[in-house]
């Protein structure tokens, strides 16, 4: 009877696991580069098993970047969007890193999910990497005007 408490557990465990949702997958990559430069990353939603987008409802990312991280937009719209179709949805979000190091930008999908009986609004949770790296020489923006070539003026 020592055991029971424990047994038990091991068997209820994988009960309140949450299992990945078989109707869609969200795929993210992240965001690499030079401080200073325009960064991307990107989600994509895929419907599956006989789901499909609803392309009248709306779709969006709502992002929290974390400091260092830039974007011009805090929230994206189905307007937004790289590549949208009935069964798979991209955003590709700009960034720019402020500076050096790997910081996470939270963010949250909206969209809605289609059978011919039934539609069901999901929310995703993504936690995106931006990386700032120190630009090298090549990488450095130049001076207006003080191009290879460029003379200047006194």
């Amino acid at each position: 009877m020592r055991f029971l408490p424990f047994a038990l557990a091991l068997v209820l465990a994988p009960l309140g696991a949450q299992a990945a949702d078989p109707t869609y997958d969200v795929a993210k990559t992240d965001a690499k580069g030079p401080v200073g430069a325009p960064l991307k990353a990107s989600v994509t939603v895929k419907a599956k098993q006989g789901w499909h987008l609803n392309k009248d409802a709306p779709f969006t990312l709502k992002l929290t970047p974390a400091t260092g991280v830039e974007t011009p937009k805090a929230k994206l719209a189905r307007a937004d969007l790289a590549e949208s179709t009935d069964s798979v949805a991209r955003f590709e979000v700009p960034f720019t890193a402020a500076e050096t190091g790997r910081k996470t930008v939270e963010a949250e999908a909206g969209f809605v999910l289609c059978q011919d009986e039934a539609c069901r609004p999901v929310r995703e949770k993504v936690s995106l990497v931006v990386e700032g790296a120190v630009p090298t020489k090549a990488e450095e923006p130049k001076a207006k005007g003080m191009g290879k070539g460029a003379k200047k003026k006194l």
